[in-house]
């Protein structure tokens, strides 16, 4: 076994109550896809257990037929990637914070709350990061039905 599948065996290790529905789309990766209600216990139980930073959080839209927005948080340890992905109602698309145990998740949820049109409970009203203030409100430039004609022409960014 090579380093990336032993830190990969360990990961599975940790999380093994939580391993119900995984997949491996590489031989260095593995998506584990939660409810927003293990999330927590999910990072929680990554942090305690030292495995990996946190990379990155992103988030998808698969279309509007699915009724769903993808919110994916990516730890790496080495080359390994464990994927959380966790599914939301695309009317009511929401996940709790994670800043309580790594702060800096901030920036990333900030991201998703702006860009994709995730609400993140718990997390602190910071205004605008990454769109102009004037950016409409409800319009989401990451969404699959974005139209750039939502956009008042005074308040492009």
């Amino acid at each position: 076994m090579n380093q990336t599948q032993s830190y990969l065996a360990r990961a599975e290790a940790l999380l093994e109550p939580w391993l119900a529905k995984t997949e491996r789309p590489t031989d260095n990766r593995l998506d584990i896809w939660l409810s927003p209600d293990d999330l927590l216990p999910v990072v929680a139980t990554l942090v305690a257990g030292e495995w990996g930073y946190l990379a990155a959080i992103t988030g998808l839209d698969p279309g509007l037929a699915t009724g769903q927005l993808h919110v994916l948080y990516h730890f790496a340890e080495g080359a390994a990637v464990v994927t959380l992905r966790v599914a939301t109602p695309r009317d009511a698309a929401a996940v709790p914070t994670i800043r309580p145990l790594i702060p800096l998740a901030a920036m990333y949820e900030q991201e998703l709350i702006e860009v994709l049109g995730v609400a993140v409970i718990g997390a602190p009203e910071r205004g605008r990061l990454f769109l102009a203030d004037d950016w409409p409100v409800g319009v989401y430039p990451l969404r699959k039905d974005f139209q750039p004609e939502q956009l008042d022409k005074e308040s492009v960014p």
